[in-house]
């Protein structure tokens, strides 16, 4: 696989194995911005297509690829509403996590969505109506997530992906080397549409391989398992940082570096990159951190000296503007200006020295003669 390099070679960030890919110039085009914080589901024109006679689906944005077969392995992204009563179920949006679902082995309550994720395609997005009969049932939910009686439901659904599993063996049911084997075959696949410049397709890649390690199953493993775990997580965050830097998506970007800080404090590319996605939102101060922390582990960087160096000309280029604006508010320090004397004032003032003067005089005689 053709390696992405960062544009001055001699930095150490710009050399990546075929493992991890790297590019940190800009692009003008922008991903699109999630909705995960509205508060009522999306409004939907696009036509209504009947899955079943108490679920239907209206397309928000259309997918690529085959559909899933009845034993893949789904990773998807939802949030639901109870369409009687609209109540928004805030615990079913699993954000940046997707949840695993076997289609055709799901719960009871999971039958509509099940039947609606099984209708889409990888990187589709769409509005699912489910009648409560496939939904959470006469009783409902009172606990996890708490769901009214009779709850006709709405999901706003994005199909990350999913695996064709052999056997119809789950996720959860793989060992410890099968998860993290098939979370690198995902990271692999995600390079290789990042070297095309597919960002958001390699995007969904990078996010499938982070669910075959989500934090249950970090949580179990220890030593040399968790160290080749990280291997394979680690770079999936990094990568995803890449290409939201490029879709000019920084918050996001700072959120993927920052997870990988929180395993490895020194990770230079985790600092440069957040340092990076800083800058670029005018958090100089916080990027300036980043970047003296990332030159501390990679003192010769040639990447990381340039980015300190256009911060500095950054602050530099402020002051002389801050000094611009306030030399045009209060303008140059006025001189002073004489006063004109007139001839009325000139006689008052001599009038007055020269009583002042007979005075002293009168003032002096009177002493001497006393």
């Amino acid at each position: 696989m053709q390696e992405v390099q960062e544009p001055q070679p001699q930095s150490t960030l710009g050399k990546e194995n075929v493992d991890e890919v790297f590019d940190e110039s800009s692009a003008n085009d922008k991903g699109e911005t999630p909705e995960e914080l509205l508060s009522s589901p999306p409004k939907v024109d696009s036509e209504v297509e009947v899955l079943h006679e108490k679920v239907t689906k209206q397309i928000i944005k259309e997918g690529h690829g085959q559909k899933p077969s009845k034993y893949s392995t789904c990773f998807f992204h939802y949030r639901a509403w109870s369409e009687n009563t609209e109540h928004k179920f805030e615990d079913t949006w699993q954000e940046q996590r997707p949840t695993e679902m076997i289609i055709g082995k799901e719960k009871k309550e999971m039958t509509g969505l099940g039947i609606g994720v099984a209708s889409m395609k990888a990187g589709e997005r769409a509005l699912l109506r489910v009648s409560w009969e496939l939904g959470y049932g006469k009783e409902g939910s009172f606990s996890f997530p708490n769901v009214p009686p009779m709850a006709d439901l709405v999901y706003e659904v994005e199909l990350i992906g999913f695996d064709e599993t052999k056997d119809g063996k789950a996720r959860s049911d793989m060992t410890v080397e099968e998860r993290i084997g098939a979370a690198d075959r995902r990271k692999m696949d995600g390079n290789a549409m990042f070297q095309e410049n597919k960002l958001e397709e390699a995007m969904q890649q990078y996010e499938m391989a982070i669910a075959y390690m989500g934090d249950d199953f970090m949580f179990q493993l220890f030593g040399k398992y968790r160290d080749m775990a990280l291997a394979v997580k680690n770079p999936c965050h990094l990568n995803t940082a890449a290409c939201l830097i490029k879709l000019n998506r920084y918050e996001e970007a700072i959120g993927q570096c920052s997870i990988v800080l929180s395993e490895d404090e020194g990770n230079v590319k985790a600092l440069f990159r957040r340092g990076k996605a800083r800058a670029a939102l005018g958090q100089t101060d916080a990027a300036r951190e980043d970047f003296l922390k990332a030159r501390k582990y990679a003192p010769e960087d040639k990447a990381i000296a340039r980015e300190l160096r256009l911060l500095a000309e950054h602050d530099k280029a402020i002051y002389q503007k801050q000094k611009e604006i306030y030399k045009g508010i209060f303008g140059p320090r006025p001189e002073p200006v004489p006063m004109k004397r007139s001839w009325l004032i000139l006689i008052w003032q001599w009038l007055v020295s020269v009583f002042y003067s007979f005075t002293t005089f009168f003032k002096r005689e009177k002493n001497k003669s006393d």
